[in-house]
């Protein structure tokens, strides 16, 4: 014991925990090496678009081969992913990071700039953000501009922190503190079909000590942020049907049923005035201990500042709070759909209703029971329920008819916040920042890693670096330059670190 106390202790002085700070290096990094960042940015990255995406594999294989990655393409029945290994010496332990070089589609009318692809950057006023000339960089005042292009923060911009930090350790002649795996995932934002299959087919080259996510915003803060789970994902497709073909509202709006209306109803049914799913059994098995309630309070309140940001005067109970409402699997409508709107409306009783809804998993509810028990809900409710379109026989048989087609595309995982891993890096931040990192149990969002955990049984925790209002998925996403240059000041850190369980 005494033994492994001095050895971290000379591990810390050597590495000067505490003592350098790499603030200034990480902004002026993150400024000289902005043409890289702007030039990836400004290729398109859908994740349906195989042109698209072997454009940014060889932007990034480019890149890692410049600082001497091993490249290695983990060919799957979808896109390929990339495994880049930088060895630094094999008694030493591995770390792998994953990231993910797709973005989600894009809807060009609603960005206020010329396109996603063509990055501009911006400075904050009062109303919301103003062009600025890319001159603006050389001010003294950065921090607070924000770089607005498709996947600067989902999830690109992590990725060229990282690209960055090592570079500087290049430059600096300074080895990493362990060997290195960057696991590079081009079909995340399709819930990466390929992951599963990779995981299973190339176990000894992902085999690791930890696995840490660069992927997801810090919190409401702003301050260093560690994530110790992320929840799962299930989609669903809920259609309800009316006449074959929509019908004249004045003659049949008194007589024949209504497909929306049903679906409305429906779905009404599932939740009450408070937000919490009234169907039976779905949370079971969620128990949150005196300990686990302890952590979720430690968590700096946030509700006033979600509120704020999001303009909404009232939130749903499934929780005490915003970290407990996340520790419960979700029911959410994600979209509808029926008959016309807007400038199409025209006086029509609809001949089909459909919602898509996504189910946020969590470790202590099974998919299948929470798709059973929506299932049986609608069944409840006199519906037969259809996995295929119903048939004109099918139609003439049951009264109500609803069909329901879904996908388990992941499920949740969470690595115990006490474990080694976590202490390892807990310390490293708290040691560098000179403050505890915020700790999150689980976070809201969903990254296909439950494989590695699971199968490889590698544990995970979440790095995240960019800023929480960054409207990622949305049009005008976009990085704070002040979450730039932290992330790339924290990763140097990191990559220093010696990893001591």
């Amino acid at each position: 014991m005494i033994r492994l106390i001095i050895i971290s202790l000379l591990i810390s002085f050597s590495y000067g925990y505490g003592q350098r700070s790499y603030q200034e290096v990480a902004q002026n990094l993150g400024i000289e090496g902005m043409d890289d960042f702007i030039a990836f940015l400004s290729i398109p990255n859908d994740g349906k678009n195989r042109d698209e995406l072997q454009a940014n594999k060889l932007w990034s294989e480019q890149k890692l081969k410049a600082l001497g990655f091993e490249i290695q393409t983990l060919e799957t029945s979808a896109f390929p992913l990339v495994l880049a290994t930088l060895e630094v010496n094999p008694q030493l332990p591995t770390i792998a990071f994953y990231m993910h070089l797709d973005g989600q589609a894009v809807d060009f009318s609603k960005w206020n700039q010329e396109s996603p692809w063509k990055p501009v950057l911006k400075q904050p006023e009062a109303d919301g953000f103003k062009t600025v000339s890319w001159d603006n960089l050389k001010g003294p005042e950065v921090e607070d501009l924000r770089i607005f292009a498709r996947s600067t923060s989902d999830d690109k911009g992590p990725f060229v922190m990282f690209l960055h930090a090592l570079k500087f350790l290049q430059k600096e002649k300074i080895k990493a503190a362990y060997n290195i795996k960057l696991i590079l995932d081009y079909q995340e934002e399709q819930s990466s079909p390929g992951l599963p299959e990779a995981v299973a087919k190339y176990k000894n080259q992902l085999a690791a000590d930890l696995l840490l996510i660069l992927d997801g915003p810090v919190h409401t803060s702003g301050e260093p942020t560690l994530v110790f789970g992320n929840r799962g994902i299930a989609t669903l497709t809920l259609t309800t049907y009316g006449p074959k073909i929509p019908q004249h509202s004045g003659h049949y709006g008194n007589y024949i049923p209504n497909p929306a209306l049903n679906l409305s109803q429906l779905l009404a049914s599932m939740k009450d005035d408070q937000g919490r799913v009234t169907i039976a059994g779905y949370y079971d098995g969620i128990m949150l201990d005196t300990a686990t309630k302890a952590l979720l309070e430690a968590v700096p309140q946030e509700e006033q500042a979600i509120k704020q940001r999001t303009k909404i005067n009232a939130v749903d109970a499934v929780g005490n709070n915003y970290q407990e409402s996340l520790q419960f699997p979700s029911l959410n409508i994600r979209g509808m759909q029926s008959g016309w709107v807007g400038n199409e409306k025209r006086t029509i009783v609809p001949a089909t209703a459909t919602a898509e809804i996504d189910i946020r998993l969590v470790l202590e509810s099974q998919p299948e029971r929470l798709i059973e028990r929506i299932i049986q809900h609608i069944e409840s409710r006199g519906y037969t329920v259809l996995d295929h379109e119903p048939s004109d026989d099918e139609r003439m048989q049951y009264p109500k008819i609803a069909r329901l087609n879904y996908g388990i595309h992941y499920p949740a995982f969470r690595t115990p916040v006490s474990g080694p891993e976590g202490q390892w890096l807990s310390k490293l931040m708290t040691d560098y920042f000179q403050k505890a990192p915020v700790k999150i149990r689980t976070s809201g969002g969903s990254v296909p890693i439950s494989p590695f955990v699971n199968q490889l049984g590698i544990p995970a925790i979440g790095l995240p670096t960019v800023n929480l209002d960054n409207n990622q998925h949305s049009p005008n996403e976009n990085l704070r330059l002040g979450n730039y240059f932290q992330g790339i000041e924290i990763f140097i850190h990191v990559l220093q670190s010696p990893f001591i369980k």
